[in-house]
């Protein structure tokens, strides 16, 4: 792989020396470098203008090279920029930020299908200047949803395609603005599939937008947007090698099965969030305009998954059902042999078996005692033994978002806002599907067999012993609350040399647990509100832009910022009870990129290294202890990231049709601490270990490349047709590690010698992979107002399926037998397409 990339870097840099007048630039040999976002120069920003030009169109939106070639190549490797997660990049509609105020990152679902509206986003690549908001250290992206800026005209168009969704129809219409000072805009599409890429998915979703706007005096507008995306789709997991192998498919899919004949997927996720906009621009004078948001958002998101009580586990891919563990055991109902013969060829074992879960369900008659807690209550019925259950985060928040914008003089401009909202999730999962039972109970399996008492295994002492059905409510239920108000301040100076900005930030967040269930585990600390927990936070950031020409710039930039700490990963178990993670505290995030900056009329290119920490996370999961036979919560505190690379994009036009581009990202991600661990069980209070010491500073962050390039061809006709041609790379990927088999408890009965000692410890790095894409197009005018448009693309091309981009550890795993439960591993696609044909006028 690293003679890959060379190559590729050799190639990419002797573009740059077919501009005339050019230095090149070689790569800084460093570690590892990845990439982002960065500044960039929109078309004809600089074209035909003079050394001396004020450039400061350098720090406008444009469309970074190599961010295109990033989002448009990379992403079927599940390479992320820079190594970053999502809640480092700052995703705006209107200038406010969605990122999800518990997630962190954004969920584009919630607006997925609105193709036509976030066409043309706004964007900047990693630290840099923002007029909306202080912004996170990947960059941002803001959508215009205002029904004046879209182009007026309507737009048809119809898509084929064999990846998540088979057929996707859109419709959208502008009206531009009117004589009578109203403006609309308006989008609806729908994609649907009986079956995805993958076996056992389906999808359905239609996706609306609404804008509205009113010139109500020449220096004041106001208008109004709502969408949404309700969708619901059959999702689909990875798994172990040997489960891969068995079938035969590196696509297997252990969430569905045949019932009745046809395919039914027990992981159905819905969901439909959608988002309202109330927003007013007032211009004050020419040089101050304040713009103004209310913002609201409702909806729900659920997710199924099977449950059972007493039960065998229904999961096809078990680890007790796989030939590997059944040929350790003496098994007198089955052989590893016929395990392996039934894994090849019956799908009632190797997928889900609903009739079998239908079958105990019917033959489980069963009488309850005390039923509601009222004593000598009975009932006889078909008590299900396996459920299906529909767990859900449903959001309610409602924010203001206004900001300003002065310009001081001819080269300063001063801006600053605030964002405040309220936000709260309502967590809690139903009954789905009884599978032809007539009720269950809602009690805790674990703390009935482990407690004597009784109570301990209600999941609601106000209801004891309650009998639900299916859209009931059970075994937990509790609101998260969150309040955040967000301050900033920025500054932009413009000079003929260079160009400066620099931004501060000051954040409060309070949040908080509200449940709705007194249970019996944790009857004091479960019902009711949670202590609240309040951060106050700020950063700070600067960026200078060096004007070497009209043609090259140098731009530098740095920030530094401390953040509140996730919900998500601030509460111990928030299903069970109110108690935080311990410690826990802001996360602290210092990053800084040296960029060089090309821009001739037939060559773009964009040189970067960064270098980031974001320090002092939390990290919180829960799973299934073995020798605990129960639950148990692992959190760590003072986990830090380090995040440093190099990122190459490059554009040039080898003739007045034929365009060259390339694109290089070459990291290094890893770990950079020693954090704390506590190990807690979920169904008692019981401390099982803390201040447990994980060694997991050198171990790369997993589940990505932290290497990718990109060589790419691209033929436009004179006469408007196009073809393309790409070829990627990817290496030094990693699979994302269990921390706790980097303990001194996990390698404690060991020596250095002993062969478990490395295979408890070392990292897996999956093999390198490449693909090719191909893109063909064709566009046609009639009558001067008629446009026709047709669009095939084809991804990898070559068909390669043996790439493994990505996986993880598990994190339940036996020191002694570490194949036990093994490394579960996700493939990239095989070849697919996407076809679209558009009419316009």
């Amino acid at each position: 792989m690293q003679k890959i990339l060379l190559s590729l870097t050799i190639v990419l840099c002797s573009f740059g020396a077919m501009a005339q007048n050019d230095t090149i630039i070689n790569p800084p040999d460093t570690l590892g470098i990845d990439n982002s976002f960065i500044p960039t120069l929109s078309g004809g920003d600089l074209e035909g203008e003079g050394q001396e030009q004020e450039v400061s169109g350098l720090l406008n939106s444009s469309s970074d090279i190599f961010t295109n070639i990033a989002s448009y190549n990379f992403g079927s490797a599940r390479f992320r920029v820079r190594g970053y997660n999502g809640d480092n990049f700052v995703v705006m509609m209107n200038g406010v930020k969605m990122n999800d105020p518990e997630l962190g990152f954004a969920i584009w679902a919630n607006w997925g299908g609105l193709n036509d509206i976030t066409r043309y986003p706004e964007s900047r690549a990693g630290i840099s200047v923002n007029p909306y908001e202080f912004g996170g250290i990947g960059g941002y992206s803001n959508v215009n949803i205002q029904a004046s800026s879209k182009r007026k005209g309507t737009r048809i168009s119809h898509s084929l395609t064999n990846r998540a969704y088979r057929n996707r129809l859109m419709i959208t219409h502008n009206t531009g603005k009117m004589a009578n000072g109203w403006s609309l805009s308006s989008s609806v599409s729908g994609r649907w599939a009986e079956e995805g890429y993958v076996e056992g998915t389906t999808y359905s979703n239609m996706a609306y937008f609404l804008s509205v706007e009113k010139q109500l005096k020449v220096n004041h507008r106001m208008g109004f947007t709502a969408f949404g995306s309700p969708s619901v789709r059959g999702r689909n997991g990875i798994s172990t090698q040997e489960v891969y192998d068995l079938t035969g498919n590196n696509f297997y899919n252990p969430y569905w099965g045949y019932q009745n004949g046809e395919k039914r997927n027990s992981r159905v996720r819905s969901s439909h969030k959608p988002l309202f906009f109330l927003w007013d621009e007032y211009k004050i004078s020419d040089k101050t305009t304040v713009f103004t948001n209310l913002y609201a958002q409702i909806g729900q998101y659920g997710q199924t998954r099977l449950n059972w009580f007493n039960a065998v586990d229904p999961r096809p891919d078990y680890y007790r059902n796989l030939p590997s563990y059944i040929s350790t055991r003496n098994n007198p109902l089955i052989s590893a042999e016929e395990a392996t013969l039934l894994w090849k060829h019956d799908d009632t074992y190797s997928q889900i078996d609903w009739d079998r879960m239908y079958f105990a369900n019917s033959k489980n008659l069963a009488t309850i005692q005390d039923v509601d807690g009222e004593a000598g209550k009975t009932l006889t019925g078909l008590r299900s033994k396996y459920i299906l259950e529909e767990t859900h985060s449903d959001p309610r928040m409602l924010g203001l978002n206004s900001r300003i914008s002065h310009k001081l003089s001819d080269k300063v401009i001063l801006s600053g806002g605030i964002n405040a909202f309220k936000y709260k999730s309502e967590n809690y999962k139903i009954v789905d599907d009884l599978l032809g039972g007539e009720f269950w109970v809602d009690i805790d399996q674990f703390a009935l067999r482990d407690f004597v008492d009784t109570d301990a295994a209600q999941s609601d002492l106000n209801h004891p012993n309650r009998i639900v059905k299916v859209g009931d409510r059970f075994g937990y239920d509790y609101d998260i609350h969150k309040n955040v108000i967000d301050l900033f301040g920025q500054v932009e100076y413009t000079h003929p040399k260079y160009d400066f900005y620099a931004a501060l930030n000051v954040n409060s967040t309070k949040f908080w647990r509200d449940g709705k269930m007194k249970k019996g585990l944790f009857p004091e600390n479960s019902f009711g509100e949670s202590e609240k927990q309040s951060f106050l936070t700020g950063g700070a950031k600067v960026g200078l832009l060096y004007k070497i020409s009209g043609r090259h710039f140098i731009s530098i930039d740095g920030q530094m910022m401390n953040r509140a700490p996730g919900t998500r990963n601030s509460f111990l178990s928030a299903r069970t009870r109110n108690e935080f993670v311990k410690n826990i505290a802001p996360e602290e995030v210092k990053g800084g990129q040296l960029s060089y900056i090309v821009r001739y009329p037939n060559l773009k290119m964009r040189l970067t290294g960064y270098h980031t920490s974001i320090n002092n996370q939390t990290w919180n999961r829960s799973f299934y202890h073995d020798v605990l036979r129960s639950f148990v919560n692992y959190a760590m505190t003072g986990v830090d990231h380090v995040y440093r690379g190099m990122e190459l994009g490059i554009e040039k036009n080898l003739s007045s049709t034929v365009t060259a581009t390339g694109a290089l990202a070459v990291g290094e991600y890893f770990y950079n601490s020693q954090p704390t661990a506590t190990i807690t069980t979920d169904n008692s209070s019981e401390v099982i270990d803390e201040n447990r010491t994980v060694y997991l500073k050198n171990y790369y962050i997993g589940g990505m490349p932290q290497q990718a390039g990109n060589i790419g061809l691209r033929y436009r006709a004179p006469k408007f047709w196009w073809a393309g041609f790409n070829f990627n790379a990817y290496g030094d990927t990693w699979l994302s590690p269990n921390p706790d088999r980097r303990t001194d408890e996990a390698v404690g009965t060991f020596v250095t010698t002993d062969p478990q000692w490395g295979e408890v410890l070392d990292q897996t790095k999956l093999d390198s992979g490449t693909s090719v894409d191909l893109s063909f197009g064709k566009s046609w005018r009639f009558q001067r107002k008629y446009y026709l448009l047709l669009v095939l693309n084809i991804n990898n091309a070559f068909d390669n399926t043996d790439y493994k981009t990505g996986g993880y550890e598990q994190l339940r795993y036996d020191s002694n037998d570490i194949d036990k439960f093994a490394n579960k591993y996700g493939y990239m696609y095989g070849r697919s397409f996407y076809a679209m044909v558009r009419f316009s006028f």
